[in-house]
């Protein structure tokens, strides 16, 4: 064949390509996805506007969500301490961690312990929710060991009204021998809220499922779903309510809170406990992210929807 014939080929070949294609339709785009950012970062979208981000970068003391935005598109968590930011450097938003693991500090910074990201397993994009399972190693820097090792699931559910449920699923495993939680309010799971969200700064309003409220009314105290809400600008009020799973070992679980804007759920406040080799330890927290200052009838609706979510999926044999 001459050259001549060459454009009648390459045009024949852009027709039958444009007619193969002409009857594919466009697929549904997730209306909430996960979205791999630089610097080891994923940020949660819902209809492309970030609603919380996570952190899992090799080089921090542990994996964290930061920011978590409320309705309003207004941040509703900071990282650090209002009113003391050097030592309260280890408050991170919404994060996990622990004071007292086989002696090991992993909640403060540079004390000991530090929660390694390892792999991203999966990253879940869809119409309702959007998820990512990250894999960790709770190491002792002190003796350079592996003492657990965790498959958590960040998941980020769409709700009506821009409001949003973050459900994060902890799974750790005793890494070569018996593990002890020792006795301490700081663990597993904890939350530090805006400055102006708190009761101290802002004149926020802390309650619980028993009737408790502010730090006098609910310290150290066992329920169901803590909710800590105040004002992120003028007239708009905005908060999180955190809501502990019935499946979890401790529940209701102890709380640990404070008028200054945090709150955490305390897994080994009132004794310690044992992980055994072979035998994970599971536990399900919840944050409901939402507008107004809600009835306790709607948190406490709220909390039984989250009580009946199925189980996270266990993970996939190696190979498939």
């Amino acid at each position: 064949m001459d050259a001549s014939g060459i454009p009648m080929i390459a045009l024949a070949l852009c027709l039958a390509a444009a007619a193969a294609g002409a009857g594919l339709e466009p697929r549904p785009v997730p209306r909430m996805q996960a979205v791999p950012q630089p610097y080891q970062q994923i940020s949660f979208q819902r209809d492309g506007r970030e609603v919380a981000r996570y952190h899992f970068g090799k080089d921090l003391d542990r994996p964290f969500i930061f920011p978590v935005i409320g309705p309003s598109g207004r941040p509703l968590t900071r990282m650090g301490h209002p009113h003391d930011p050097e030592s309260h450097g280890h408050h991170n938003s919404v994060w996990v961690s622990h004071s007292d693991v086989n002696g090991t500090d992993f909640w403060s910074n540079n004390r000991g312990g530090r929660i390694v990201h390892q792999r991203i397993e999966r990253l879940d994009d869809g119409p309702d929710s959007a998820a990512v399972i990250s894999h960790n190693n709770w190491v002792s820097t002190k003796e350079g060991k592996v003492l657990l090792k965790e498959r958590r699931t960040t998941a980020v559910h769409a709700l009506p009204g821009d409001e949003l449920l973050l459900v994060v699923d902890i799974e750790l495993s005793a890494e070569g021998a018996d593990v002890t939680l020792g006795k301490t309010p700081f663990g597993f799971f904890a939350v530090r809220l805006a400055k102006t969200i708190g009761v101290h700064d802002g004149a926020g309003t802390v309650r619980n499922s028993e009737g408790g409220a502010d730090e006098k009314g609910v310290f150290w105290k066992r329920a169901k779903w803590m909710d800590y809400s105040g004002a992120v600008a003028d007239g708009v009020i905005e908060g999180i309510t955190l809501l502990d799973h019935p499946s979890n070992p401790n529940h209701p679980s102890i709380f640990h809170v404070r008028d200054d804007g945090w709150m955490g759920a305390s897994f080994t406040q009132d004794g310690p406990r044992n992980l055994k080799l072979g035998e994970p330890l599971k536990l399900r927290y919840g944050l409901w992210v939402h507008d107004g200052l809600p009835d306790p009838k709607a948190i406490e609706a709220r909390w039984g929807a989250f009580a009946r979510l199925p189980a996270p999926e266990p993970p996939k044999p190696k190979g498939n």
